[in-house]
């Protein structure tokens, strides 16, 4: 007699009670059920020539391969060859063994249900669950059978077992219950399972994640259980990330992409997906999806937040469609339409993809229309903040043409429609109108056109209004476009500023702001005063009177002693500020205010220090230009001594005079000089920290700094004491090699000029004149540079004797 069918399972060994508890309940398997070939219990028993009975899908396979071996068939028993392969069904055996199969099913099933019922041990629980899942896969009706006998809530129980194999096992068993089964599937749907299930999927154990996922795919594929499923709290988000997995082995994988596309069937799980990064269910529907269902997607893809990586492929993929529903949907899904684009336009690649697919033309129709087709105006802000958003790409839009006369953004009818919306709409609207000016003028080669189309409309008046506006983000963009202009339209905005309109306090009162560091705001504000003509007296007099450059100097300091704490606007916000300090030293001849205030607040020591604040390339250069000024006001500050008048006798006897010896004197200056009163270099450490600036790898920095340094040789100075200060600083050397370098020719120009002044000393003009080097750089500007500067190389040639000085051959002829 041969053994039970399921006497061998690999579970491991079951206790003497579990295995007298089988017997009890299970028939043995007898000899005649089993197929010689197989070792089987027959399904489709036959009998051949020779008597012998074998499963028929067994003994075709072995005439099969008799044939294939060009053999006679044989009997694969008593090996007697057959004169026929006629194959005779055993029905009484086949109904026999159908019977035997029943009464053991239903045994086993009894069994089942005992032990499942019972607090038995893992080998029994382990070998039933085995069972009942080879049951299902003998036979798709057993499933129908062990819903009947209702065993599923007790295999669903063994989800809680405290052991992992009995989990593990009850995962498996499941799967193979729900197979092809729509009821048990909807028993499944019952209670906590789904959730008992998906908590598996976030479980330590790999295996039971496997199972877990596998048995969420079968059950996915019913519709009903597809909402389910999604309803479940972080679900999809875990089946989301399974799918995208590189630590998960390739089946889990496969499985979670699988459960994802069927769970796809329910919009609101599409919805989740596109929450948690997948987006392409929800793209597909907003393509192929009824009219409905597109509109429903679109406003929900508006709603997302995307990061950049998402936003070009939703541009690339529905951009076009998106646009195109923005031109010809109706007003809800127009809306819909815009929010999405809004979403996906924030991001300059995304925003490069739609202005290929042609967003232009419908944006700029929508904003420009009036009458009844007119979009309401919470739909113009959107798009006037979708092209805010758009022309922030950096695009060249001076050359992006759209719509029938092929106009680009900077045309000047576009512009003046751009300004004449800005003057006669809401502050929302006014603010993105503007923020797409400011992104127009960052650009330098649409600037022009802008610039252009707002000097024609004679707009900057009401432009430079806006600084005063309530609205801080109005006020930030009306401030942040003027700053972009104020390099172009200096004069005129100057002009605008001074008077008694109240701008420039308006700004003065934003810059002075404290509000725990420095904002955009502020930083633009002082960026926009930083940029406007450094020379014009009547607007420098204004900031005077507003005590501009008290503030200034306040917000300095607290920023070098670290009051004013940092952020990535403190950089532009310092040069802002810096530049703004400097142009009060271009009047000082002129407002005795200003030369006071500078003394008061010892501003030449202040640029000093601005100075030493390396990797602020801007900080530097206009510091050192600032201490240029300073020091060409030196000579016209310094005291001069006051010789005593001389005695009788020395008046009578002048042979008897001595020069009155004055000591503490400037030996460049001749007078009484001082870094606070009369801004002299030589105070400080001024010189030592601009010579060390000539080695800059910034050439602006290298002119500044070597412009300041030449007011020390400039003319109504002691150029030879001069001289002797550079020489004892160590800046020759660096002087020379800047005039060697020839890095631009503003440079060279400056060289030359210091060059020809310190070569005026004899020691200098005697060591210089073995360099090659230093006499080919002066015969190259003397050949090439411009008329002056060919002038003062030749002078310095001459100091070095490589063109002979005619003047003491040919005397004056007047």
């Amino acid at each position: 007699m041969a053994e039970s069918w399921d006497g061998n399972l690999e579970i491991g060994s079951p206790s003497d009670d579990s295995y007298h508890f089988e017997r009890l309940y299970l028939e043995p398997t007898y000899d005649a059920f089993i197929c010689p070939l197989t070792k089987q219990v027959m399904r489709d028993p036959v009998t051949i020539e020779s008597g012998q009975t074998f499963e028929r899908e067994a003994i075709e396979k072995w005439f099969n391969e008799c044939k294939a071996s060009r053999r006679n068939p044989v009997c694969p028993l008593t090996q007697r060859e057959l004169r026929t392969t006629e194959l005779n069904p055993s029905i009484a055996l086949r109904n026999t063994i159908e019977e035997w199969n029943a009464r053991n099913e239903a045994a086993q099933l009894d069994m089942a249900r005992r032990t499942l019922s019972l607090g038995s041990a893992e080998t029994d629980i382990l070998r039933v669950l085995h069972t009942l899942e080879h049951l299902c896969q003998k036979s798709s009706s057993n499933t129908r059978v062990i819903r009947n006998a209702e065993l599923i809530p007790m295999i669903i129980d063994m989800l809680k077992s405290t052991s992992r194999r009995v989990r593990r096992k009850a995962l498996e068993t499941l799967r193979a219950v729900v197979v092809d089964d729509t009821e048990n599937k909807e028993i499944m749907a019952e209670g906590d399972t789904v959730r008992t299930i998906v908590k598996f999927l976030s479980h330590e154990q790999s295996k039971e994640r496997e199972e877990a996922v596998s048995l969420l795919f079968e059950l996915s594929k019913s519709e009903s259980l597809c909402e389910k499923i999604g309803s479940i709290n972080g679900a999809i988000l875990i089946l989301v990330g399974m799918a995208s997995s590189n630590s998960e082995n390739l089946v889990t994988v496969e499985n979670a992409e699988k459960t994802l596309e069927n769970l796809e069937k329910c919009e609101s799980n599409v919805r989740q997906m596109a929450e948690n990064g997948r987006l392409r269910p929800l793209m597909g529907l907003l393509l192929e999806g009824s009219n409905e269902t597109k509109l429903s997607m679109a406003a929900f893809l508006g709603e997302l937040v995307l990061n950049n990586d998402l936003k070009v492929l939703v541009a690339r993929t529905v951009g076009s469609s998106l646009i195109n529903i923005m031109k010809h949907g109706n007003v809800q899904a127009r809306e819909a339409a815009l929010k999405a684009l809004n979403q996906i336009s924030s991001y300059e690649v995304s925003a490069k993809v739609l202005i290929r697919e042609g967003i232009l033309s419908p944006l700029v129709k929508d904003l420009f229309t009036i009458g009844a087709n007119a979009l309401p105006m919470r739909l113009k802000e959107v798009s006037a903040t979708i092209l805010a958003n758009i022309v922030t790409s950096g695009n060249d839009f001076d050359s992006v043409s759209f719509g029938p006369d092929h106009q680009t953004l900077v045309s000047e009818d576009i512009i003046h429609n751009f300004l004449h919306l800005i003057s006669n709409t809401g502050p929302a609207i006014e603010c993105k109108l503007l923020q797409v000016l400011v992104g127009l003028t960052s650009s330098p080669t649409s600037v022009i056109s802008v610039v252009s189309a707002i000097k024609s409309s004679g707009a900057i008046i009401s432009l430079v209004q806006f600084i005063e506006a309530p609205q801080k983000d109005l006020r930030v963009a009306s401030i942040k476009l003027l700053q972009n202009l104020s390099p172009h339209m200096g004069q005129e905005l100057a002009g605008c500023l001074r008077g008694t309109s109240g701008q420039l306090g308006s700004l003065i009162k934003v810059i002075s702001e404290n509000v725990g560091g420095i904002a955009e705001e502020q930083a633009a504000a002082i960026g926009l005063l930083a940029d406007l003509p450094e020379r014009d007296v009547g607007l420098t007099r204004q900031m005077l009177d507003e005590k501009l450059f008290q503030l200034v100097i306040s917000k300095v300091e607290g920023i070098q002693q670290g009051g004013i704490r940092g952020s990535r606007f403190v950089t532009p916000y310092l040069e802002g500020l810096v530049k703004v300090l400097a142009r009060i030293t271009f009047v000082l001849s002129n407002e005795p205010d200003a030369l006071a205030l500078c003394r008061e607040y010892n501003v030449a020591s202040l640029f000093i220090e601005l100075l030493k604040m390396n990797g602020l390339d801007n900080v530097q250069m206009v510091s050192a230009m600032a201490l240029e000024n300073l020091s060409q006001e030196s000579k016209n500050l310094t005291r001069l001594p006051e010789l005593p008048k001389p005695g009788f006798c020395v008046s009578i006897f002048p042979c008897l005079s001595q020069p009155p010896v004055i000591t503490g004197l400037c030996k460049v200056h001749r007078g009484t000089c001082s870094l606070k009163e009369t801004f002299c270099l030589l105070e400080g450490q001024a010189v030592e920290e601009l010579v060390a600036l000539l080695d800059h790898t910034k050439e602006k920095v290298v002119e500044a700094s070597l412009a300041a340094l030449a007011s020390l040789l400039d003319d109504g100075v002691d150029i030879e004491q001069g001289v002797q200060v550079l020489c004892e600083a160590e800046g020759i050397k660096p002087i020379l090699q800047i005039l060697l370098e020839k890095r631009t020719e503003n440079l060279r120009r400056r060289a030359v000029w210091a060059v020809e002044r310190l070569l005026r000393t004899d020691d200098i003009a005697y060591e210089v004149s073995g360099d090659p080097n230093v006499s080919t750089a002066l015969v190259d500007a003397f050949q090439h540079a411009d008329y002056r500067t060919r002038q003062i190389a030749e002078r310095a040639l001459k100091h070095v004797d490589k063109i002979p000085n005619f003047s003491g051959v040919f005397p004056n002829m007047g």
